[in-house]
This record gives structure tokens, C-alpha cells and sequence, in this order.
């Protein structure tokens, strides 16, 4: 019987070679460009499942890298990319506040109010474990980070209106308007979004000028705003069609004044 030969005989010319699977190649990114993309990936994850819910595992498979190389850049692990990721998403809706081009104060509520919605639409189940609040995962300096995103909504929105300064009954008004978009949002995140995003944009501006009319009876500022917000609206605009609609239902005064 022949010796067997030591050596595997040779495959042929054109057969196929087997190649190791390759995981997409994080080399080729810098530091800096892998940071954020780890930070963009665990974003979308944390926008689309409640925090709780998404583990450094799911962040790494996403993104296609290791567990250890997560922890590479984040050493505080989980906490502390969420709180980098919280912190991504601060800073685009702060962004977002900001409206290019003129029109009325309130006709850039409702741009404002557009962008709002649009970013709450896309961090939908993110940004209702957030304002919620009693997350696993949140801390004083993610409550930081989102009371950071309502001071800037506030200076932005009083810059809308035209107000440098705003003394404690006019802040008391914007940050309680705040508090209802806010509000409202959840609520519309919770039934479903079957209100029309134009049309609970539109409420929560009448929202606003009604407010605002509450606020002038006891506030001189608050009377000057209104006064100045109405006098740039124009005769078809949000406030006068408000007004026009509440002269419709409220009755007609008696003609001897009683």
C-alpha cells in the first residue's frame, strides 16, 4: 500500500477560495468618527425602544462592532453613552428652535412647533421615557440635560416674541406654555398621533394668545407683548382668527349693558 502524502493535494486553479466572514472595518474610521457613530447608532435605538430596553450588546451589534470596543469609548458603559446620546439629541431639538426667515411671532410658533413635532415624531418612544421621567437610567445629569433644552426653548421663544428681558409673570407664562406642548406631545405620542400634526400645531398657538390674554389682565408686560404680537399679525393670520372665532361663540352683550 502507498504511503499517504503528508501534504493535501493542491485545489484547482478555479475553485473557489473561502473567505473569513469580515466584520465591518472600524480601523478606518478615526476616534472621533467612531465616537459618533457609536453615539448616532445607540440615538436611533434609544428613539425607537424606552431606554431600559437597550442593552451596550444591541449597540454594538448595530453598529456593527465588538462589546469591548464600546466600552473603549464609553468606559462608564451603558449610562454613560446614553447620557452622550441624550445629550446629541438635546442639542438637535435646541437647533431646532430656531427658524430662518421672518413672518409674525406667531406664525414662527407654529414653524417652531413644526420642527417640535417632527423631531418628537422621530424619537417617538425616547422622548416619552424621557419626559416621563423614572427611567433606570436617569440621573441628575440627564434631568439637566433636558431642564438645559426648556431654558433654551424658553429664550427662544420670548426672541420670537420680541421680549429681551422677561420679568417673572411673562417667564411663568412661556415656561407654562412649554409645559403643555410638552403635555401634548405625550399625549398625541400615546393615542396614536390621531390628531393631525397641522392641527394640534395650530391649537397649541391658540393655546399661546389665549394664555397670553389671561396673563395681560394681571401683568403690564404680558399686555405689552400681546398688544406688540397682535399688531404684527396679519388681518388673516393665527390671533385674529382666534379672536374672530371666540366673537362667534361667546353671545352678544345685551344693547343697555346689563
Amino acid at each position: 500500500m502507498a504511503a499517504r502524502s503528508a501534504t493535501p493535494p493542491a485545489a484547482p486553479a478555479d475553485a473557489p477560495t473561502e473567505e473569513r466572514p469580515r466584520r465591518t472595518g472600524y480601523r478606518r474610521l478615526s476616534v472621533e468618527q467612531r465616537r459618533e457613530q457609536l453615539i448616532a447608532v445607540a440615538l436611533e435605538l434609544f428613539s425607537s425602544r424606552p431606554p431600559e430596553e437597550v442593552g451596550l450588546d444591541d449597540v454594538a451589534q448595530a453598529a456593527g462592532a465588538s462589546r469591548p470596543l464600546v466600552y473603549r469609548y464609553f468606559a462608564g458603559g451603558k449610562q454613560q453613552l446614553y447620557e452622550a446620546a441624550l445629550r446629541s439629541a438635546a442639542e438637535e431639538l435646541s437647533r431646532r428652535f430656531t427658524v430662518a426667515g421672518g413672518g409674525s411671532p406667531t406664525e414662527q410658533l407654529s414653524a417652531v412647533l413644526d420642527a417640535y413635532f417632527d423631531f418628537v415624531a422621530e424619537h417617538a418612544a425616547g422622548y416619552g421615557a424621557l419626559l416621563r421621567g423614572g427611567s433606570v437610567v436617569e440621573t441628575a445629569r440627564t434631568s439637566a440635560i433636558v431642564d438645559e433644552v426648556r431654558r433654551v426653548a424658553l429664550r427662544r421663544t420670548l426672541r420670537h416674541l420680541g421680549v429681551r428681558t422677561a420679568g417673572p409673570r411673562l417667564t411663568l407664562l412661556v415656561r407654562s406654555w412649554i409645559s403643555v406642548v410638552e403635555a401634548s406631545a405625550l399625549s398625541w405620542l400615546d393615542e396614536g398621533r390621531q390628531i393631525p400634526k397641522e392641527s394640534l400645531r395650530d391649537w397649541l398657538v391658540d393655546e399661546f394668545v389665549a394664555m397670553s390674554a389671561a396673563a395681560a389682565v394681571h401683568d403690564r408686560q404680558a399686555a405689552r407683548m400681546l398688544a406688540g404680537v397682535l399688531a404684527l399679525e396679519r388681518p388673516d393670520g393665527p390671533a385674529a382668527a382666534l379672536v374672530a372665532r371666540l366673537r362667534a361663540l361667546l353671545p352678544e352683550a345685551p344693547a343697555n349693558g346689563v
